[in-house]
């Protein structure tokens, strides 16, 4: 059976943690990539080469140009702006769907690992049983009842992701609770929940960490498959998917439309992930010595 490696909190403390990280290619390529998602986003919030929402049809279709960064789509609208609004539906869907999976999925994989027995049983069944609907499945349901929309695919996306926090934080959580350290504060009197909130907790936390990263990669690439099916992000708001969708009957007419949004979800993935690699290297202690 092999065993589960705990990265320890601490390891962000190592004086040196931040001189190894610059060296990192894999961390330092990621954090670039995301930084970038994050400034198009944010410059967004402020400012756009044109409104992403004002159709102008007599200049539609038109190729990248001095005023037209990145050309025109079908009805006329800018794609460089269509492309940063569009960051923010990737950013919005990927914090608010990780944060229920990480609060939710932590929640359950703490309490499995400090009751055991049924509890855990019980739990890690639950969660088996989630598996079974991914993001794409439980977005077609949801949208059946409620509707197509942003808040539907948040929702499905997220409760896609619990399942996985719940594991990764019960195996982790499980190594730390036969440690040493554990067992003396038991000794002292300490309870499940204190010890879980002040020995279990910070000491899985670069674990989650780089869950993060790598389901957020994940919840961005489910946001632009359920727009491109019609299921997430919905007209006018600009969404990198729907982009997409939109491009696919233009392939030979006006290919450009089909390259700039997927080079978009590519970079964006690619970086969370080459970010999450970085800090999973960094942060487990047996790498962090070796390097």
């Amino acid at each position: 059976m092999s065993t589960v490696t705990v990265p320890s909190a601490a390891a962000l403390k190592v004086p040196g943690f931040w001189r190894r990280a610059l060296q990192h290619r894999s961390f330092v390529l990621g954090g670039v990539l995301t930084l970038l998602l994050l400034l198009a986003a944010g410059v967004s919030l402020a400012w756009t080469p044109w409104s992403p929402y004002d159709m102008d049809m007599a200049h539609k279709l038109m190729p990248p140009s001095g005023s037209h960064w990145l050309g025109t789509d079908t009805y006329g609208r800018d794609v460089a702006s269509l492309l940063l609004v569009g960051a923010r539906a990737s950013i919005l869907v990927g914090v608010i769907a990780v944060g229920i999976g990480l609060i939710v999925g932590t929640a359950l994989g703490l309490l499995a690992a400090a009751r055991r027995g049924w509890v855990e049983e019980a739990i890690m069944r639950l969660t088996d049983f989630s598996l079974a609907f991914p993001a794409i499945l439980s977005a077609i349901m949801l949208t059946a009842v409620f509707g197509a929309g942003i808040v539907n695919a948040i929702i499905a996306i997220g409760i896609y992701n619990i399942p996985t926090f719940a594991r990764i934080t019960r195996a982790s959580a499980n190594a730390i609770w036969s440690r040493e350290y554990v067992a003396a504060a038991r000794a002292c009197g300490k309870g499940s929940f204190a010890i879980t909130m002040q020995h279990v907790l910070p000491n899985i936390s670069a674990v989650l960490i780089v869950q993060i990263t790598i389901r957020f990669a994940i919840a961005i690439l489910a946001e632009a498959a359920l727009s491109y099916l019609g299921l997430g992000t919905q007209p006018p708001q600009p969404s990198w998917g729907r982009m997409l969708s939109e491009a696919q009957t233009l392939m030979f007419q006006s290919p450009l439309l089909a390259v700039f949004p997927g080079m978009a979800i590519a970079f964006a993935v690619l970086g969370l992930n080459l970010l999450g690699d970085g800090l999973r290297d960094l942060l487990d202690p047996r790498l962090a010595r070796a390097r």
